[in-house]
């Protein structure tokens, strides 16, 4: 839970320490996009998508994943099911802090909601219309054909 809170202070300190530049015809956004990873269990798979979508996260991703517990370790924490679902979203660096404290909380008090969340910072993306539609910014042109 450290580690949350550790990633959400540093998302907000980045976004704080942003300088607002005037937006020339090449700059897109001087926002930064991440991917944002979340591991839940199988059944709740459609209401996190749900949740994650809220957050302006226009593609995800849903690969079906398998727990590595046999069944004595799962009896053992009181866990029934290890068929799991893995969460690929594109979000935006400044809805981090808000998407990640909102999973954390919905782990927490959700029946059978439990999950695991973290984000990896995306280094580059090709083409503006496509940084547009994975950006949720509908102001993004292509280019004029010349």
């Amino acid at each position: 839970m450290g580690r949350v809170k550790t990633k959400i202070a540093a998302a907000k300190e980045r976004t704080a320490n942003k300088k607002q530049k005037p937006a020339d015809k090449n700059t897109v956004s001087q926002n930064r996009l991440e991917l944002l990873v979340t591991i839940v269990n199988r059944n709740k798979t459609e209401y996190y998508t749900d949740l994650i979508q809220s957050f302006d996260v226009n593609m995800q991703t849903v690969m079906l994943g398998h727990g590595t517990a046999d069944a004595k370790m799962l009896a053992l924490f009181g866990l029934n099911d290890s068929e799991k679902s893995v969460i690929f979203g594109v979000i935006q660096e400044d809805k981090i802090p808000e998407a990640v404290a909102t999973l954390e909380e919905k782990f927490k008090t959700i029946k059978n909601g439990k999950g695991i969340a973290y984000t990896l910072p995306l280094t580059g993306v090709i083409g503006t219309l496509i940084f547009g539609f994975l950006s949720n910014n509908r102001m993004v042109k292509g280019e004029q054909a010349k």
